[in-house]
């Protein structure tokens, strides 16, 4: 999957959490998930299981704890896919 792929799922699974979807609209992978799009923390784990879930992937807690922007979500999300590509 690529990153336009992977950036485009993961807008539609941080939409469902943001109460201002007008901050989506200008959102790029330098926005900040909590900061910029209100987020708050309880919610950005609920996003890290459904990008678990959207992707067939474990986000282990070093790599939760790293995803502050939709960019990093995109670089945790294209590792771990890549990773399990390379295992099947």
């Amino acid at each position: 999957m690529n990153e336009k792929a992977i950036y485009n799922e993961l807008i539609s699974i941080i939409e469902e959490f943001v109460k201002d979807t007008d901050l989506l609209a200008g959102a790029s992978s330098k926005t900040n998930i909590i900061k910029d799009l209100k987020v708050n923390s309880a919610r950005l784990v609920d996003i890290i299981i459904k990008i678990e879930d959207a992707f067939n992937i474990e986000i282990d807690d070093d790599d939760a704890d790293s995803i502050k922007t939709i960019g990093d979500a995109v670089a945790v999300v294209r590792r771990k896919t890549t990773a399990v590509g390379a295992q099947a």
